[in-house]
């Protein structure tokens, strides 16, 4: 039985460490994937035959400066995909969505823990140095027991732009217009593509 438990947790921190590694890089410039919180990459909506509403979604280890420069990028490369040599920006933003999380704990005083199945309210937290712990009113402060609770705010960066495309060169002096060839040249060597 103690070699099951063993193999058990060589297993799951394999899993964990996979896991961890796989999102502890920066989002590629690819087509989007998943949803809500977790989408990542760009996606592009056509409104008109030349206007595009054009997002792209970092996960939480890609920056700001990151994601606005790849949704440039896009609206550049989506520019010329369409046969057209400039676009102006006819409005940008970038949202920073914000999670907080305290992880739950599993063992301690109270339901599932020490007292068995008791009624009452409880939080759970991930104590530095004693791992994941529980706190509930009838059972004392948990601080005392070594460590704080771990609370983390991940930030998550999304850009979205609508553009407007047309032929020729931008209008002097527009600050909203780009021309789409000199975007794709000055950011493409900075772009990093997925893997094949």
């Amino acid at each position: 039985m103690k070699n099951w438990g063993r193999r058990a947790m060589v297993v799951a921190l394999a899993a964990s460490t996979t896991l961890v590694a796989a999102c502890a890089t920066e989002t590629t410039y690819r087509p989007a994937t998943g949803s809500g919180f977790y989408r990542t990459g760009y996606s592009d909506t056509q409104i008109e035959p030349n206007r595009f509403r054009v997002t792209f979604a970092g996960n939480t280890v890609t920056d700001r400066d990151v994601v606005e420069r790849y949704l440039l990028f896009r609206a550049a490369e989506l520019t010329l995909q369409n046969g057209y040599d400039y676009f102006v920006m006819a409005d940008r933003d970038t949202d920073r969505q914000a999670r907080t999380y305290s992880t739950p704990g599993a063992w301690g005083p109270g339901f599932g823990g020490w007292g068995g199945g008791l009624w009452g309210p409880r939080w759970g937290f991930y104590g530095r140095g004693w791992g994941y712990r529980a706190w509930d009113p009838f059972w004392g402060d948990p601080w005392a027991w070594g460590g704080g609770a771990d609370i983390r705010t991940i930030d998550r960066y999304e850009a979205s732009a609508e553009i407007v495309m047309f032929k020729g060169t931008p209008e002097r002096g527009n600050v909203r217009a780009f021309n789409a060839r000199a975007v794709v040249d000055s950011i493409g060597p900075t772009v990093k593509l997925p893997r094949s």
